[in-house]
């Protein structure tokens, strides 16, 4: 790997609102709140420089620092309702460092709050992908699929991939990929400056890992990752 002297920020994203899970962001999973699990995958990542939350909630801000990640402000409200994106968030949390902190950092790591189950790797790998490759825009994580996918156009269905022929065995097959940011992105800061999270020109990192792709957005999401940690010996943030 070579060696990187760029400033690389990682962005987690903990607005108070959740339409389907009441307080999502910092329920107990495991006896800590859920922000903690990326902000503690952040830190640990060898190539993340520092930890951002942007939040609209003052007890969200708190229970953060508590966990160690930098909390310099509070998002505007316009910015945290149910129609503000991720984009537009993370543009934010950008502009702001910028603006206040003449703090320009050259890559963006991305962090979904409700993907628990990364390695410790899958943010270093987003990373040093960017670094390795100047031409990159960014790299995030995708899930190898082997199911076959269908879009509704009008009244009829029209396969994706329509080029991967049936019939080849599984082993065989050519892979799919399921675009999984939640776990890890990284994208150059222009990229996020322009109001997107990913760019042109991608490289997806591929793992196949089914247990990593659980996104916590129910209860039952929370018990079966509950059930998963203790009685399966599966943990956040693995090797």
């Amino acid at each position: 790997m070579e060696s990187s002297k760029q400033k690389v920020v990682a962005v987690i994203l903990a607005r108070s609102g959740s339409k389907g899970l009441k307080n999502k962001n910092i329920l107990p999973l495991d006896g800590k709140p859920l922000i903690a699990y990326s902000i503690e995958a952040a830190k640990n990542a060898n190539l993340v420089d520092r930890v951002i939350v942007s939040t609209d909630d003052k007890s969200i801000q708190d229970i953060a620092k508590t966990f160690g990640a930098e909390t310099p402000f509070l998002r505007p409200e316009h910015l945290a309702d149910d129609d503000a994106t991720s984009e537009v968030a993370l543009k934010h949390s950008i502009e702001w460092l910028i603006e206040n902190e003449n703090y320009i950092p050259d890559i963006v790591v991305y962090l979904q709050i409700t993907d628990v189950f990364r390695t410790q790797s899958m943010i270093d790998d987003c990373v040093e992908a960017l670094i390795n490759d100047p031409k990159l825009d960014s790299a995030f994580m995708g899930l190898i699929v082997h199911k076959n996918f269908w879009r509704k156009e009008g009244n009829s269905f029209t396969r994706l991939a329509d080029d991967i022929p049936y019939g080849i065995p599984r082993q065989k097959r050519e892979s799919v990929y399921r675009e999984d940011t939640g776990l890890a992105l990284a994208s150059r800061t222009n990229v996020i400056l322009e109001g997107k999270r990913i760019g042109e020109k991608v490289k997806i990192i591929p793992y196949d890992q089914d247990i990593n792709f659980i996104d916590i957005h129910s209860e039952f999401d929370m018990r079966l990752s509950e059930l998963l940690i203790k009685h399966e010996s599966v943990k956040p943030n693995q090797k």
